[in-house]
């Protein structure tokens, strides 16, 4: 599976818009560092989960991209932290969550929003 990966601002841009349409509930990004065990197993259990949502999501790999990480948390307002999520709706963060708090259940309830 291709996983679609956020590492460019113009990605950013398409993102907020994509967040707009009427055709989706919302975008999702997933921040993921690629030397944490942690954020390894919260990547596995987030793509297990969007298996079964339909709606968009992008990852950010933190390390390789840390200018473009520090630019999507000053642009929607939340502290850095790796693992995270970020529900994106009308271009703006809506919720946000990081570490084992990143479960399917949590990915439902900003979708049902």
């Amino acid at each position: 599976m291709n996983k679609p990966y956020l590492a460019s601002e113009d990605t950013l841009s398409e993102i907020r818009i994509q967040s707009h349409s009427d055709n989706v509930l919302g975008v999702f990004i997933f921040k993921h560092s690629t030397r944490c065990s942690i954020s390894s197993m919260a990547l596995r259990r987030f793509l297990e989960a969007m298996e079964n949502i339909q709606t968009p999501y992008y990852i950010l790999l933190v390390i390789e991209n840390r200018i473009l990480s520090n630019v999507v948390a000053e642009m929607f307002s939340v502290i850095h932290q790796s693992p995270q999520v970020l529900w994106i709706k009308n271009g703006e963060c809506i919720k946000n969550t990081s570490h084992s708090e990143i479960t399917s259940r949590w990915l439902l309830e900003c979708i049902k929003r």
